[in-house]
């Protein structure tokens, strides 16, 4: 056959068709029970039935090499009947059946039986209706008769996990948003996972709703349960919860049921009884097909139903499992809501179910229990992980917002809510009445548009305060205008390295014109001020304690280390202690060369990375548990994670100090007044001093009166002392003392108010989000970006009802040109 491009002998060939004829004669012959329910057999019996057929270990590979030179040969040849899907197949099988090469020399080789545990085969009469018509060409018998499906299963993904690592594969990272539950996966995998890591979303609460819906609107028990998933009740009341949501939720909806059976079903239901009318006059339903064919063209339509200006959107009903629920993405209006109807469990009384459930049992009855799950828990595994692929179509991106119902009273019970994903749990709520639900989730949407349209205003606006800190710090450096003093920068100085000025980068601010503080937001508007590297270090107590331990412990303790494993590099010390009065940069570069030389090289690069994040971020979490890991397992390692209390921001200096003191028995030397600002220390010291001066004013004019010159050397005469007060004061003053006094007064009484909100705020808000909210409430101070500080707190605010009273008070923090602006925000959100 070389004349027609193929180079196989004819008799090649002939003995591939003899092969075949072989092996369906060898299916035919295996007798099937009479009720059609097949007949399972033990993996290694594929190898017996496949011999028969003359495919063994010793003739796949020739056979796989003329199915690969025919296939080549076909694929070069048009015409309706080349088809080479059948040969692909068989191909493939082979493959999959001797995937282990015999050893060199050996003969009748059999795989061991640890080989072929894992796979089961199964044997039933092939009753598919939707099978294509049979083609005539040279491959195909004539006789049409009623074939038989052969089926090889492998139940345990950890023979593949076990093959990658027999291969040699040193890593192997498994990675997607739908692994969990993490501990069931990682127990079918059957090789350890030292590292597991199962990461937050990157939405905020207020861009995320769940809601359980045990009831429909008419009060009836939804469940899709195998006994009530057909029946009259549960249809119908299904039918009024998807009617009564389609008109809360904006733009595009998903509805998964758990099967194709029960969704068709329902939508007969729903057009027998004018439910589906009801639910299409709000949005049209595009309804996922079977078939590959016709999903894009009704994908398409249902994207330009959701943009189109005149509609309310559209709602696609699909499958778990199915299309829409796995490779597709619904962001932002294409899917602002998703509808779960219903636990999708896989069809109980299928072959491959059962047999994976049996498989399962006897692994656990055969000693290795606690390496697998029993086939119950696997079988409710399958409905979790189908579950949680098909909501996690709705949240796409940072942000996207949208709503979660789960439609199945069996999602209240704590196993099943156990085995949502770690990012939906905590947004979890059980709504037994349906109207609560309703209005829960209106008020969501209400907020969420809002907070999104002020977000991308904010995108939009343009931001010049970086311009503006860059200039000011340019105009501010000396060495910028004088030539002689320029040095190299790249965060280098003398005697240092980068890691240092990057220390001293977290104690530095931008730089603003020095003013008195007016008010509460004045306090809280500096965040680290800029400071030059000749300032002398502050005079505080918990920053001496920690410095005071000095590097001389370290070096030595160091120096220790190094003789007992042997090194004899030497730590030349210079000085017992530290000049408290040294400049900032000196002190950060001491701190660096110690750290440098008690870490390794990997730990001090993790430790600059650390501080590089800390320093981008504000991370403290993440920055503290970096330290720790650093620091903690070796206690003469304890002193430098408290020496690095002096690095640490104003606002994180309190937290530090308790995790010092939680990790290592010894805090910081914390107060107060260490998590104020250089600012507003100043600002305190000043007004200490005031107070101090004006005291000794008061003493002075107390003196005064003692002896009065008026009385004492006038005898009495009034003409010195007229327009004096008794106390000896002037009597014109009087009236503006009064203006000053009752001004003051104000002062006092909006401070008192603002005390008490921040008090209340604190009470309302957890420790972090409280955070966030004094964070935006500073950069409101710094910036007069309404926009930016709007959307948090407006999203902190209006979470619960009860709370939209700490959205309304907040007007007290409103600068003058925004206050209109604030009260129809407040409007918009809390009616």
């Amino acid at each position: 056959l070389s004349s027609t491009g193929l180079n196989m002998e004819l008799e090649d060939i002939a003995k591939i068709k003899k092969i075949l004829l072989q092996l369906e004669s060898a299916i035919d012959a295996v007798e099937l029970p009479p009720n059609d329910s097949g007949i399972t057999k033990e993996g290694s019996y594929i190898f017996e039935l496949f011999a028969e057929a003359q495919i063994t270990f010793q003739t796949k590979s020739s056979l796989l090499e003329s199915l690969e030179q025919i296939l080549q040969f076909l694929s070069g040849r048009t015409g309706i009947f080349v088809n080479t899907s059948g040969l692909h197949k068989l191909s493939d099988i082979i493959q999959t059946v001797f995937n282990v090469d015999p050893p060199e020399g050996t003969t009748g080789f059999v795989p061991h039986k640890s080989i072929s545990k894992y796979y089961k085969v199964h044997i039933h009469l092939d009753n598919s209706n939707q099978k294509k018509k049979q083609r005539t060409d040279l491959w195909n018998s004539s006789a049409k008769k009623q074939g038989k499906t052969l089926s090889y299963w492998c139940f345990s993904p950890g023979y593949s996990m076990h093959e990658l690592v027999r291969q040699g594969v040193r890593t192997i990272i498994l990675t997607s948003g739908t692994l969990s539950p993490l501990s069931s996966f990682t127990m079918e995998m059957q090789i350890p996972f030292p590292v597991c890591l199962e990461n937050p979303h990157v939405i905020d609460k207020h861009q995320l709703w769940v809601g359980i819906i045990p009831k429909g609107p008419d009060g009836a028990v939804l469940t899709s349960t195998y006994e009530r998933r057909f029946s009259e009740d549960y249809l119908s009341s299904l039918g009024k919860t998807i009617g009564n949501l389609v008109r809360v939720v904006p733009h595009g909806l998903l509805v998964f049921f758990p099967s194709y059976p029960v969704m068709d079903k329902s939508l007969e239901y729903w057009r027998e009884h004018d439910f589906a009318r009801r639910i299409e006059e709000v949005k049209p339903m595009f309804v996922e097909p079977r078939n590959k064919g016709s999903f894009a063209e009704v994908m398409g339509a249902y994207y330009d139903k959701v943009v189109c200006p005149k509609s309310n959107g559209a709602a696609f009903l699909a499958v778990c499992r199915g299309k829409a629920s796995e490779g597709l993405d619904f962001a932002d209006i294409n899917g602002r809501g998703v509808i779960i109807t219903g636990l999708p469990f896989p069809p109980r009384m299928e072959p491959r179910v059962i047999l994976k459930m049996q498989f399962l049992d006897e692994m656990r009855r055969s000693g290795a229990g606690a390496q697998y799950l029993s086939g119950r828990e696997w079988y409710s595994q399958q409905a979790s992980r189908a579950v949680n692929q098909a909501i996690g179509r709705v949240i796409r991106h940072r942000q996207d917002y949208g709503a979660i119902f789960l439609c199945d009273h069996r999602f209240t019970t704590g196993d099943v809510r156990g085995k949502l994903p770690s990012w939906v749990r905590p947004y979890v709520n059980v709504y037994d009445n349906f109207g609560h639900a309703v209005r829960s989730v209106s008020l969501f949407f209400r907020v969420a548009q809002d907070i999104v349209r002020i977000w991308k205003m904010s995108c939009t606006a343009p931001s010049t305060s970086s311009e503006q800190t860059l200039s000011l710090k340019k105009a501010k450096n000396l060495d910028d205008h004088v030539p002689s003093l320029k040095r190299k920068r790249n965060g280098r100085f003398v005697n240092g390295d980068g890691a240092s000025s990057l220390c001293m980068e977290y104690e530095q601010e931008l730089v603003s014109p020095r003013r008195q503080c007016a008010g509460l937001l004045d306090a809280l508007e500096r965040n680290e001020k800029n400071t030059e590297g000749a300032e002398e270090e502050d005079d505080l107590s918990g920053e001496e304690k920690a410095h005071r331990l000095s590097t001389l412990s370290l070096q030595y303790e160091k120096r220790l280390t190094d003789e007992q494993k042997g090194g004899r590099k030497r730590i030349k010390l210079v000085s017992n202690t530290v000049d408290l009065t040294e400049p900032r940069k000196a002190r950060a570069t001491m701190y660096i060369a110690t750290v440098k030389e008690t870490l390794s090289q990997q730990n001090y690069d993790l430790f600059s990375k650390a501080l590089q994040h800390y320093k981008k971020t504000d991370d403290f979490p993440a920055m503290l548990s970096q330290m720790s890991s650093l620091f903690i397992e070796d206690e003469k390692k304890h002193v430098l994670l408290r020496e690095f209390y002096q690095f640490v921001r104003p606002h994180h200096k309190k937290q530090f100090d308790e995790a010092c003191c939680s990790l290592t028995g010894v805090g910081c030397g914390y107060k107060p007044e260490h998590s104020l600002l250089r600012e507003e220390r100043e600002i305190l010291a000043k007004k200490i001093e005031e107070k101090q001066s004006q005291q000794k004013t008061a003493s002075s004019k107390d003196s005064c009166a003692q002896l009065n010159p008026g009385l004492h050397l006038n005898q009495g005469g009034l003409h010195l002392t007229t327009g004096l007060n008794n106390a000896g004061q002037d009597a014109s003053q009087a009236p503006r003392k009064d203006t000053e006094k009752a001004s003051s007064s104000r002062r006092d009484h909006h401070q008192v108010l603002r005390t008490a909100y921040l008090t209340d705020m604190k009470r309302a808000l957890t420790k972090s989000t409280y955070s966030q909210f004094y964070e935006a409430l500073l950069a409101y101070k710094k910036t007069d970006n309404y926009d930016a500080m709007i959307s948090v707190v407006a999203a902190l605010t209006t979470e619960r009802p009860e709370d939209f009273h700490l959205l309304q008070r907040f007007y007290m923090f409103v600068r003058p040109h925004h206050k209109e602006q604030f009260k129809q925000t407040c409007k918009n959100l809390t009616g």
